[in-house]
């Protein structure tokens, strides 16, 4: 007895370890679920996505759902785009918004999408219910000069057939604002800019600026205009601050180099007076050397004396330079 009983719980306890190992290899509730939902997957279909190691839940629960939105899926849809590193779940529910949405999207074309990184179903949402892009604040200068200030809001559609590959939010935007500044760069007044800013709108919507992105532009609406400096009288108030700083400089140039003549001029005129001196003191060696010689005579040199002696005196009358009287008293010392 002991032994029978021994082997029946031995014999119990392997089958329950067989039944856990079958119903954790075996997706059976799951098998159970898509059957009572009207999904016909086998369960070695099951098997088999567990041997290439597919989660059964993430194929066959999208697939549930797609079959009661009236998709025309299959699990090898499904599993090979799994496989490819794809989610699942978010393809099937943008197929289903875009055939609720009466958008023409097929199952690749979603897949597609789905691996090239962008949100297939932001995307269908956003073909239903455009998107409002608010632009920075664009500043332009019209040709009086006068900034103007811009604001923008784009209103977008996503272009589902140009999504992959096609260029994002950035180039809308920064297309948007190249479109303003030339308008407002073309405008002969800033008044012009002020007084009609649906013109701006309509001058950038037909540019085209759509071209090549992944959205197409319903409408810009100008949100805010506002006058900003006067550019054009700062850039005439900073040439002429850079004229007159030019005009100074050359001036201190010319002030500098009339100091440097000046003090030319009076070294040179100190120069000269030095040979002045120096040719006056020849004066007493030539006399004194005539003397020697005979060539001037006692009577010449006291008719000389007498008529220095003269002149000095004329000279203090007549309220010379006392350098003359200097100079003639030296003179006749010597």
């Amino acid at each position: 007895m002991d032994a029978t009983l021994v082997g029946m719980l031995v014999l119990i306890a392997i089958g329950v370890i067989l039944l856990a190992v079958i119903f954790t290899f075996v997706p059976v509730m799951l098998y159970i679920s898509a059957w009572a939902s009207g999904v016909r997957v086998s369960i070695f279909t099951l098997i088999g996505m567990r041997l290439r190691r597919v989660i059964p839940s993430r194929i066959v629960n999208p697939l549930i759902k797609a079959h009661k939105a009236g998709l025309n899926l299959t699990t090898n849809q499904l599993e090979s785009h799994f496989l490819a590193g794809g989610n699942v779940d978010r393809v099937v529910n943008a197929l289903i918004a875009a055939e609720r949405a009466d958008i023409n999207l097929a199952f690749e074309r979603a897949a597609a999408i789905d691996l090239a990184g962008r949100d297939v179903l932001e995307a269908v949402q956003m073909s239903v219910n455009p998107r409002v892009i608010e632009t920075p604040i664009v500043a332009a200068v019209a040709k009086d000069g006068i900034e103007v200030k811009v604001r923008a809001r784009v209103t977008v559609r996503a272009n589902i057939e140009r999504l992959v590959g096609g260029a994002g939010e950035e180039t809308i935007l920064a297309r948007v604002g190249e479109g303003i500044v030339t308008t407002i760069g073309s405008a002969e007044s800033h008044k012009q800019v002020l007084e009609n800013p649906d013109k701006i709108s309509q001058t950038v919507l037909t540019k085209g600026l759509d071209a090549g992105t992944a959205f197409e532009i319903l409408s810009i609406d100008i949100a805010d205009v506002d006058v900003g400096k006067n550019i054009g009288a700062e850039l005439q108030t900073d040439q002429a601050e850079a004229d007159k700083r030019i005009a100074q400089a050359k001036a201190e140039e010319r002030r500098a180099m009339a100091v440097a003549r000046e003090q030319e001029m009076k070294a040179y005129v100190e120069e000269m007076r030095a040979k002045v001196v120096e040719a006056e003191s020849e004066v007493p060696r030539a006399m004194a050397e005539a003397l020697r010689t005979g060539k001037l005579g006692a009577v010449d040199y006291l008719n000389l004396q007498n008529l220095m002696a003269d002149t000095e005196m004329r000279s203090s009358f007549s309220g010379l330079n006392g350098d003359d009287k200097s100079g003639g008293g030296d003179l006749t010392k010597k």
